[in-house]
């Protein structure tokens, strides 16, 4: 294990051509290196020989579901999944030493990566006015500060308590629980920033927000596809479901902006075929589509659908599912004949001959899975597009059979569990009427804050107290200086962390880090040794336990942290055992299946391998929509349109990278070395704008409000993308989507399909007068 860094890494870009195959032998020796420079031999063997193993830790790193027991590989986990379980591990330590030599504003000019790097966070520290130091604080003054300053507020809706997916079933239902008995639901959290839209468009049209697809269904698929994604930078271990699918005789269609390795080829380090063979090629098909055009694609195959059923009556749609399941396929039918081919061409930059060959594929197809991420969720038109992927897959009956179906593929481990523990500002009435019968108290009924509006009811100082528990708020929100801004006009930020991050630099008056364990960690209570649980993308509940003796004595389960902040902070106010649950995760598990549905016996039953399956009642043919069946949607045609001399951009994330942190400066799918600051630009689009190979260039955004957005010094690469579009790392470029700049209907930020323009370094504006967003 090397110490942390005292420096930041030398960025001097190198670039080769991109990879066309994923994984290999390759990615077990980065794997390997990576953890044994966090954390020494015995440990990284105690998380890898562990880690998505039946009783063992849950991956941190995404959500894909695991095989079931008795068919998991001894070593269960990629290669990004094994850097990303010993970056947590690691050795490295942030101790009150550390916080005296570096001053905040010193750390808030410190890379992600150098953030990161420096270790685990091991005490809590506080940041008090006018200080521009974290000092060490006790546990008991740190909740004493939060709470009275809880306690002060006018009103509990100044008051914003944010998460991500790191965050298991039993701290998120404590964490909602909290915040609506002292009674308000303002509960951002990431899923406001990635799969929003997919909630909103399959809750409108199925009746839940959740995928309807198992990792079975995927395996014997006859056709798949995977739309804005990337998996295998993102969620690797979706390119081993892919290859069962294709070893099973399965068909792939790949739809993206670029070219991915893991879509290419996938040699599976785990099969011998991966390792001397060249592996299984993944997608049959890909369609380099301009950002923006998924919705026109999905309107192009559904139209040729309506005209094969046309030519061949009876014989294509599945009418006796449409009359029996779905409402409003008459609408739809007349409104999809009106999309002009024209339009579906422009939008999505392919032809028409491109089209109608996967239209024949579809034909042939009798069950068929679309896959998607945050290449279709973060653009501004994603719910109609969602809703249009619906229709395609409602009008051959691909929804509620097997091997066929939706699955939006979330990228964090727990961040569906989230929500069916309560995480959302507007939890339906009926879950709020069983925190009312369980624990005896009214919670509040109005709608609570998104992230979005959250920074903004910040800028406005309706907001006074923000907590955050796990995640990088500052980092993964959109308009980076104004939601910095908006972040410094709080009285008290908290954070609940295990590593340092850009968001403990942002800071209110007052600002907290309270550390706590990691999820590798052994967790003991008065009750005992616990375990907690967490959701996969395919509704599976399953228990995880840390193994690592914890990284400091000073650490508090987040659990723990949130029933000593509440009994601190309630007062009495509602009969909520605080205490006992803290004692024993069981009895919060006890508490939950009185009010999630599908959980009774909860903790006896998640304990059996494999854990618990969510019902799905899509499976059952049951859909509670406005009327109680599938709805087909028409969705009026749209495109993204950038004026002459400007791109379409999207920002990604590399592959060394998760969520917002760097665990290096390379990208070794895409050929990139040594440097995150590069923008990734068609060769054609290069010599039309006049730009280089090499050349600085700042990125610069325009939107409504007329003020300029920009993130400075990047290195032109030039790379296969689609004509007309560009992409860029975030969070560096997440300074270039405003605020204001959200999806229709889900008020998701839209990083995807930014109209920028590429000016050489050095022209522009003062540059003290960059990134101001206002």
């Amino acid at each position: 294990m090397k110490k942390p860094p005292s420096e930041e890494p030398d960025e001097r870009l190198t670039v080769t051509p991109p990879k066309k195959w994923a994984a290999g032998v390759p990615a077990v020796t980065h794997a390997l290196e990576y953890s044994l420079e966090e954390t020494s031999v015995p440990r990284a063997g105690v998380t890898l020989l562990t880690v998505n193993q039946v009783g063992g830790i849950d991956c941190p790193g995404c959500a894909w579901a695991d095989p079931s027991p008795g068919h998991r590989h001894r070593n269960e986990y990629c290669e990004n999944g094994a850097k990303h379980i010993n970056d947590e591990a690691t050795s490295r330590r942030i101790t009150a030493d550390f916080f005296r030599r570096h001053p905040v504003s010193e750390l808030g000019r410190r890379s992600d990566l150098w953030l990161n790097q420096q270790g685990r966070l091991t005490e809590p520290v506080v940041k008090r006015p006018h200080s521009d130091h974290y000092e060490p604080i006790s546990w008991h003054d740190a909740l004493q500060l939060l709470s009275g300053e809880l306690q002060s507020l006018d009103s509990p809706d100044e008051a914003v308590f944010y998460t991500s997916g790191r965050v298991s079933n039993e701290a998120a239902f404590l964490l909602q629980l909290f915040a609506r008995a002292f009674g308000t639901n303002n509960l951002p959290d990431c899923s406001n920033m990635c799969h929003e839209s997919s909630g909103f468009a399959l809750h409108e049209t199925l009746g839940t927000g959740k995928g309807t697809v198992s990792l079975q269904d995927i395996h014997h698929a006859d056709l798949i596809f995977v739309v804005g994604q990337n998996p295998g930078s993102n969620h690797p271990r979706q390119l081993s479901a892919l290859e069962q699918a294709k070893l099973n005789g399965a068909r792939i269609i790949a739809v993206n902006p670029l070219p991915e390795a893991g879509l290419l080829r996938f040699r599976n380090p785990q099969k011998v075929r991966g390792v001397v063979g060249n592996g299984v090629r993944i997608a049959d098909r890909f369609l380099q589509i301009r950002i923006g055009g998924d919705l026109a694609l999905f309107q192009g195959l559904n139209r040729l659908l309506l005209e094969a059923e046309d030519a061949r009556p009876g014989t294509v749609l599945d009418h006796d599912f449409i009359r029996s399941g779905t409402s409003g396929f008459e609408a739809f039918s007349q409104h999809a004949r009106t999309i002009a081919w024209e339009d579906i061409l422009s939008a999505t930059g392919l032809s028409r001959g491109e089209i109608e060959a996967v239209g024949d594929e579809v034909l042939r197809s009798r069950r068929i899975i679309v896959c998607w991420a945050m290449g279709v969720t973060q653009q501004k038109h994603a719910v109609p597009t969602v809703r249009e992927i619906v229709n395609f897959l409602l009008m051959r009956g691909n929804i509620g059979r097997a091997g066929a179906g939706a699955c939006p593929v979330r990228g964090h481990s727990n961040v569906q569990g989230d929500r069916t523990m309560g995480i959302w500002e507007r939890m339906p009435d009926s879950f709020l009427d069983a925190l009312q019968r369980e624990f005896g108290f009214e919670p509040p009924r109005a709608h609570g804050l998104d992230s979005v509006s959250s920074i903004r009811a910040m800028l406005e100082g309706r907001i006074k107290v923000f907590l955050g528990v796990a995640g990088n708020f500052v980092r993964a929100a959109p308009d980076s200086a104004v939601t910095e801004e908006a972040m410094r006009q709080c009285r008290l930020t908290a954070h609940v962390s295990t590593k340092l991050n850009r968001s403990h630099t942002v800071c209110g008056r007052t600002a907290l880090i309270l550390p706590t364990l990691g999820r590798t960690e052994v967790d003991i209570q008065c009750g005992g040794e616990q375990f907690v649980t967490v959701e996969n993308s395919m509704s599976e509940v399953h228990t995880s336990r840390g193994r690592l003796k914890p990284a400091s004595k000073l650490l508090l389960s987040e659990v723990a942290i949130l029933c000593r902040l509440a009994r601190r902070t309630l007062a009495g106010k509602a009969d909520i055992p605080w205490e006992r649950f803290e004692a024993d995760y069981g009895t919060i598990r006890e508490r939950i299946s009185h009010v999630v549905p599908g959980l009774h016996d909860f903790s006896r039953r998640v304990a059996r391998p494999g854990g618990i399956r969510l019902p799905n009642p899509v499976s059952e043919g049951v859909f509670a929509t406005s009327v109680g069946k599938a709805l087909f949607t028409c969705n009026a045609w749209e495109m993204p349109h950038a004026p002459e001399g400007h791109l379409l951009l999207q920002t990604l994330r590399s592959h060394d990278q998760w969520n917002t942190i760097p665990y290096t400066n390379d990208d070794r799918y895409r050929g990139i070395r040594g440097s995150r600051r590069v923008v990734l630009v068609d060769p054609t689009d290069l010599a039309e704008l006049g730009l280089a190979e090499g050349q600085h260039v700042d990125l610069v955004s325009v939107w409504d409000d007329h003020a300029e957005r920009r993130a400075e010094d990047f290195e032109v690469v030039p790379y296969p993308t689609a004509r007309g579009c560009a992409a860029a790392y975030y969070p560096e470029t997440n300074v270039l989507v405003p605020l204001d700049s959200v999806a229709d209907i889900s008020n998701q930020p839209t990083s995807k399909g930014i109209v920028v323009r590429l000016e050489p370094s050095g022209t522009g504006p003062d540059p003290t007068m960059s990134n101001s967003g206002r």
